[in-house]
């Protein structure tokens, strides 16, 4: 079994993550990015699933379901997905994210590797390419370097050495700009590697 925590859209193989895996999972949850903001989620199934639970279980109550504003709400997002092509923009933008991400990990032996897809990427910091030794003090001290430039980004997985950043939907090629320029000089300051001038 697989956990996503994906929004919609944002990795750029299609509208959910799991396209990009080669699976098809029984059951889909989708909350915070289905009402972009609004209070608002989903569980999609199959028909089998569904009648199973429906035929099986006490009847399942909820005083917000089927909220009709809830439900405007969520068909407005994902029309808005539709028409302004943003499974492509995501695409798009997050290329050129990645390949200026891998041109710092040239620049900075503290980052080990960078990986992602669309608008969800993550850079794993380390003490040493070789042995990938996790280094959490690197990442954290970087992710407060970017707070007090007014960037947001957050610290992750086991050894939280990883910063993942998830930018919203609009983000553009002078955002990507503006985060690199910053990250670079962020990086320089933490760990004492020459700047790059933009």
């Amino acid at each position: 079994k697989q956990w996503y925590q994906r929004r919609v859209a944002i990795t750029a193989g299609g509208m959910w993550v799991f396209e990009t895996q080669g699976v098809v999972p029984d059951i889909v949850t989708i909350g915070k990015p289905m009402g972009n903001g609004h209070p608002v989620s989903a569980v999609v199934t199959t028909r089998a699933i569904a009648d199973m639970y429906y035929n099986n279980r006490p009847a399942y109550f909820n005083t917000y379901g089927g909220n009709p504003v809830s439900m405007a709400v969520g068909l407005a997002v994902l029309d808005v997905i539709k028409k302004e092509n943003l499974v492509e923009h995501a695409r798009v933008t997050g290329a050129l994210m990645l390949e200026e991400l891998l041109l710092l990990k040239e620049k900075h032996q503290c980052i080990g590797d960078v990986r992602g897809m669309g608008l969800f990427l993550g850079i794993e910091f380390v003490k040493d390419r070789l042995t990938r030794d996790p280094d959490e003090n690197t990442a954290v001290a970087i992710k407060k370097q970017m707070y007090k430039n007014q960037i947001i980004v957050s610290t992750e997985g086991r050894y939280n050495n990883i910063i993942k950043i998830k930018p919203p939907m609009t983000f553009d090629r002078q955002n990507v700009e503006h985060f690199i320029k910053y990250f670079d000089r962020c990086i320089a300051k933490v760990v004492g590697s020459p700047l790059t001038f933009y």
